[in-house]
């Protein structure tokens, strides 16, 4: 029986569902897919459209709202929203360390990941709304981020399931391969860097301090991680969002407390790091990362560590180096690098795994370009003028190659305009959507 809970300005309903792990052995081991339903207070016998909510990524759990906050305000206008847990993640059938070490050894893991890539989330999906609405109904979409790329795999192979689609900042290359998208990505992230020392012209120092500190001794990180000065760089994550300059200077602003041998990283510091760089909560989103970008149809399909060997074309982001010339030290962005499952405690089980993944070169096509050049559904698509996560130049020619695809490109919000800006974003798309705008 679905449980049924109340918070500020809206009603939650919780469902859970059981897929088969490979939609192409329906008969086969079957998993647990959550969602969460969410409708506005008094509305709840309502005849509402429903929206599908799917998370960025990959490997995130959907948001737990806690009312009418971020873009629901605007969705629960209009609909019945289901935020999905995509499988692997929250409350669905995880898939960590932990349980995955119940499967076997490496190449078991790895076989049974290769069922959670964006294909395997819109099959789902669909078994999901037939038993919701039923075969003849449609629904809406919202693909953020990841999210984004899935709609794109739903347009592909399942349109006759939706009523529409929206997508914010998520309009992947439908032929980009891993270093493709990679050596795209890196010249960004030099951008957004000169972006964050020129509002902060002190951390240039300040970040200098501190991986001369970590290119001697690396720091333990409260959780047993290590933080090295790669690791370190990789908070240049932060730097897609719209606060996240802001959070990374307050952040280095508390890195030293003197100690009884002198200055050393302080506690304060080290936790914070912890909190950015860990994936404990999502280990999805470091052992498929790369895969996301993997075809069949795209350079053989395979991935092969990519943004680690794609990083060596780019020397300016060598801070050993950078310490000796006396340039200012380089962050690094969304890149996943083999080193980090030697690093954080919550990776290092899944090592081998992870590079079966990585050495893994028959993935089947993500997107139907011929189907998505026939698309019949209305699509809506905001593109961040600058999005650090994905190249808007691959956005933009994937928006040419899917028939009737509008797009608005802002500059005014960041990677994360959906989350951000109060129901703005989804606003838009929405009237965008329905002729209004």
């Amino acid at each position: 029986m679905s449980t049924i809970s109340r918070l500020p300005g809206i009603v939650t309903t919780d469902h859970v569902f059981r897929v088969p792990l490979d939609h192409a052995s329906p008969e086969g081991e079957q998993i647990e897919v959550y969602a969460r339903e969410v409708v506005a207070s008094g509305r709840e016998r309502d005849d509402l459209p429903w929206l599908l909510f799917l998370q960025g990524g990959p490997g995130g759990k959907a948001a737990r709202p806690l009312g009418r906050d971020t873009w629901l305000e605007r969705a629960l206008d209009d609909y019945r929203v289901l935020l999905l847990d995509q499988r692997g993640t929250g409350r669905s059938t995880p898939a960590t360390r932990q349980t995955l070490a119940r499967r076997g050894g490496p190449q078991a893991q790895a076989d049974y990941l290769a069922n959670f890539r964006a294909d395997s989330i819109v099959r789902d999906a669909e078994l999901i709304r037939h038993r919701l609405l039923g075969a003849d109904k449609r629904w809406s979409v919202l693909g953020q981020s990841f999210g984004g790329f899935c709609t794109l795999t739903y347009l592909s192979f399942a349109p006759e399931g939706l009523a529409e689609a929206f997508i914010t900042g998520g309009l992947s290359g439908l032929g980009s391969s891993a270093d493709d998208v990679y050596r795209a990505a890196y010249p960004r992230v030099v951008r957004k860097n000169e972006d964050h020392y020129a509002r902060f012209p002190q951390d240039v120092e300040a970040v200098r301090r501190i991986v001369a500190h970590l290119a001697d001794t690396p720091a333990t990180l409260p959780d047993g991680g290590l933080l090295t000065v790669e690791a370190f760089q990789v908070l240049g994550l932060m730097l897609g969002g719209g606060n996240g300059s802001g959070a990374l200077h307050y952040l280095l602003e508390e890195a030293w407390v003197e100690g009884p041998a002198g200055a050393e990283l302080s506690d304060t510091f080290l936790a914070g790091v912890q909190a950015k760089l860990s994936f404990a909560e999502g280990p999805l989103y470091a052992v498929l990362h790369e895969s996301i970008y993997g075809q069949r149809s795209v350079d053989q399909g395979g991935t092969d560590w990519s943004a680690e060997r794609v990083r060596k074309e780019f020397p300016e982001f060598d801070a050993r180096a950078a310490l000796e010339t006396g340039a200012p030290v380089l962050f690094t962005g969304e890149m996943i690098y083999p080193w980090m499952f030697d690093t954080d405690p919550a990776l290092r089980p899944l090592k081998e795994t992870a590079d079966l993944l990585a050495a893994r070169t028959d993935w089947p096509d993500l997107y139907d370009p011929a189907r998505l050049a026939a698309n019949t559904v209305p699509v809506v698509a905001a593109v961040y003028h600058d999005d650090m996560y994905v190249d808007t130049a691959d956005s933009l020619e994937t928006a040419r190659a899917v028939r009737g695809l509008r797009t608005w490109i802002t500059n005014e919000w960041e990677h994360d305009g959906l989350r951000v800006s109060g129901g703005k974003v989804l606003d838009r798309l929405i009237k965008m959507a329905h002729g209004e705008a």
